[in-house]
């Protein structure tokens, strides 16, 4: 479904991501982990063709995104708390100005449906600005399942949520994979969301891949109790050898 070979983005004398490989398969959560910094927000950022690489290249169900990034784009959707809706427009009026990008055809329908499906039909009419940061996480979320992708990119997606609501949220993210068949690659710095939700984990450290597998595999080949425990390992090791490499 996902195929990323190569891919470098330098930014002047800087290189943000060097020469990243990985692949997802249909159907599967799969997870990019490290530290701020690590290259996992430019990483994904490429995949949305958001940021051109500088080498590499992304194919998405086997297709070049490079040349075909017209045909691609509508079949993905992306979720972050980070990236801000308008704040002036309702919740419901943003869901509809993306539904109507998407060419969504029953727009009150879907709006409707996800607003059940996401508990958000007590604020659809109320600015997006004047909501929690909890539920502009719920909303953003909406807005990612709008299109019902067939790829779809989660950055931190239970980030501001109280933990009964976290929990909810990921059960409506796996219910959807189950449901769909999508597959989804999702950033997190909570581990024990990755251990849940994630058949396969890429660790990133200085813009590369430092190491990878399936979150118990990973578990099992260091010697530790939990994914966060190797998690830790893995990037204090690596940091400590990039500094002692400079």
């Amino acid at each position: 479904m996902l195929e990323v070979d190569g891919l470098t983005k330098r930014f002047g004398t800087v290189c943000a991501v060097d020469s990243v490989s990985f692949a997802v398969a249909r159907g599967a959560t799969a997870a990019l982990l490290g530290a701020n910094g690590a290259g996992k927000t430019t990483t994904m950022a490429m995949i949305l063709s958001l940021v051109q690489p500088s080498a590499g290249r992304v194919r998405i169900f086997g297709r070049d995104l490079a040349t075909e990034r017209y045909a691609l784009l509508p079949r993905m959707n992306f979720s972050s708390p980070y990236t801000d809706l308008p704040h002036r427009l309702t919740v419901r009026e943003n869901l509809a100005v993306y539904a109507k990008l998407y060419g969504i055809e029953d727009v009150a329908g879907r709006i409707e449906v996800l607003a059940e499906t996401l508990d958000i039909g007590a604020f659809l009419k109320r600015p997006t600005g004047k909501l929690s940061a909890g539920q502009r996480t719920r909303v953003a979320l909406a807005k990612a399942l709008l299109n019902e992708p067939e790829l779809l990119l989660l950055d931190e997606p239970s980030a501001s949520l109280d933990p009964d609501t976290a929990d909810w949220a990921r059960g409506v993210i796996e219910s959807y994979r189950a449901e769909t068949g999508a597959t989804i690659l999702l950033a997190s710095h909570n581990m024990a969301e990755v251990e849940r939700l994630c058949d396969d984990v890429f660790v990133m450290s200085g813009g590369r891949i430092v190491e990878s597998g399936t979150p118990a595999g990973l578990i099992e080949r260091h010697g530790r109790a939990t994914l966060e425990e190797v998690f830790l390992e893995i990037v204090r090791g690596t940091t400590c050898l990039d500094q002692a490499a400079q």
